[in-house]
């Protein structure tokens, strides 16, 4: 029972992080409505999806202890130790890519700001370094926790991410206008374009 209860969290969880994280990454078209308070709001929108995101890794490590009765292995076939090393494959550039986006991003990273200018460092070569670094992530623990199944619900977090991208650019875009439709032709949405002579 508990393994069918902690599932259904994991899903409604997974859901509800999507939602307030896409409507954090709607300040600049939510001040139409609400003036700058919007961006107050989009920061408290922030810090739920993350809450959610935290009870989504609990979910995942109860899964460990207590997975569904479904006729997907426990574990995968290798050893363990195999699956240790191929997460740390995926974790070590992925946390690298992600934490210097979050650096680069500064305080914007959690908290909308509408006096923020466009950001620099990695971000002028990708657009989305720490969605990009974040959804490989999923994967690595789920191969920490040596979990098929998770490793298969974990591409969910493909699509989602990608809506997250595709929302934040099209408010960044009414935020900043021509200046960011121009740094989007510059440069690629995760991997960077070669540069025109």
């Amino acid at each position: 029972m508990i393994e069918w209860i902690n599932f259904s969290i994991l899903i409604i969880s997974t859901a509800l992080m999507a939602f307030f994280y896409i409507k954090s990454v709607g300040p600049a078209k939510l001040e139409k409505k609400l003036g700058e308070i919007a961006y107050k709001r989009c920061g408290n929108y922030r810090i739920i999806a993350s809450i959610f995101e935290v009870l989504t890794v609990i979910n995942y490590i109860f899964y460990f202890y207590f997975p569904l009765p479904i006729p997907i292995p426990r574990f995968f076939i290798w050893d363990y130790w195999i699956s240790v090393i191929l997460s740390i494959i995926i974790l070590t550039p992925c946390l690298y890519i992600m934490l210097k986006g979050v650096k680069d991003a500064g305080r914007e990273a959690l908290f909308p700001d509408k006096g923020h200018t466009l950001y620099k460092g990695i971000y002028e070569k990708i657009q989305h370094p720490q969605a990009l670094g974040e959804v490989f992530i999923w994967w690595a623990a789920a191969l920490l926790l040596n979990s098929p199944f998770l490793f298969i619900y974990s591409i969910v977090w493909f699509p989602i991410f990608y809506f997250f991208c595709k929302a934040e650019e099209n408010d960044l875009a009414i935020r900043y206008g021509d200046e960011y439709l121009e740094y989007k032709r510059q440069t690629g949405m995760f991997i960077p374009k070669k540069k025109r002579k």
